[in-house]
């Protein structure tokens, strides 16, 4: 999208270039909005003196995380959601950072935003007259299509909690379980301070926020609210459901040294037999009757099956 200006509340809902935004004084309401750093789009956006130095160093900043701090008549809003591209590397939520102030916007995100698509359709479509509707209504599409994404998480670990009975699958089971949980912390990193910004911004009095945007925030910060305790209680059942491996791998682990150890055990005494009836030497007892061979067969059957009853007697070779 680049960088895009959409003029609401003065006649049709029109999109202007860069400089008519700067310049615009007129009744209507101006958003300016560039979806990346790219220099041109960074000067169309910030313009000559239209933003004041600390809010332009914190639309600009490299580092983001999620606040509302008022200056003066306007405020500094820094949200995270869904990006429209997945990232190669580092942070799975794109930020949005806002300047809002009365009849006018201007906002950036370091990638394309999700939810940039509905909002700019939203303010063609004349559904959005304020800068109060324009904060509720990416609040309102961040959280709705973040929720999915962690109802998802939450379905793949009740998947896992499900087959964890399956012996076979735990190695693979224990790289998904910890995707869910980098996932999950990834998530919370973000959506706490989402609902905490959201909650600061609806409390601050501004004559651009109405009573109806208000509770469009609020009800955003609730959901992310809602997302942050799941995405703890995902986080916490995740080490626990990943405890649980690690003790049935350990569990199986032992078993079967166990028996390795019960089958040494078996074949000790018949190696002892078949070694001391091995030796190349004189006076071996019967070894030139040919019964002798049969003989030690049985009797070393005879010994097998006797410490093998012994094993099961005293319950070792029962799971």
């Amino acid at each position: 999208m680049g960088c895009i200006a959409i003029l609401a509340g003065d006649g049709p809902v029109r999109v202007i270039s860069a400089k008519e935004a700067h310049d615009y004084g007129g009744p209507g309401f101006v958003w300016l909005h560039a979806d990346s750093f790219e220099e041109v789009d960074l000067a169309a956006l910030l313009g000559e003196g239209d933003i004041p130095e600390v809010a332009g160093s914190a639309l600009m900043a490299m580092e983001t995380r999620p606040r509302c701090d008022r200056i003066g008549d306007g405020a500094l809003v820094n949200l995270r959601g869904i990006g429209a591209v997945q990232p190669d590397s580092g942070d799975e939520l794109v930020s949005l950072r806002m300047w809002v102030r009365q009849g006018k916007v201007n906002s950036v995100s370091r990638m394309p935003l999700l939810a940039s698509a509905a909002v700019v359709e939203q303010m063609k479509a004349g559904r959005i007259h304020d800068p109060g509707d324009l904060v509720a209504a990416f609040a309102r599409e961040i959280s709705v299509q973040m929720d999915p994404f962690v109802a998802e998480l939450g379905d793949t670990l009740d998947d896992c909690e499900a087959a964890l009975e399956d012996r076979h699958e735990l190695y693979k089971m224990r790289s998904s379980i910890a995707k869910i949980r980098t996932a999950a912390i990834t998530y919370r990193r973000f959506v706490a301070p989402d609902r905490d910004a959201l909650a600061t911004l609806a409390s601050l009095e501004f004559d651009w926020i109405a009573v109806d945007d208000r509770l469009h925030i609020r009800e955003a910060a609730d959901r992310f609210a809602r997302m942050a305790e799941e995405l703890e209680a995902i986080r916490e059942r995740s080490a626990l459901l990943h405890e649980q491996l690690t003790d049935l791998r350990s569990e199986q682990i032992d078993q079967r040294s166990l028996y390795i150890s019960i089958i040494a055990f078996i074949f000790l005494p018949l190696t002892f037999i078949t070694g001391l009836l091995g030796m190349n030497v004189e006076g071996i007892p019967y070894a030139h009757s040919p019964w002798s061979f049969w003989g030690v067969v049985i009797f070393c059957v005879v010994v097998g099956v006797t410490v093998t009853g012994w094993f099961m007697g005293r319950h070792w070779l029962r799971r």
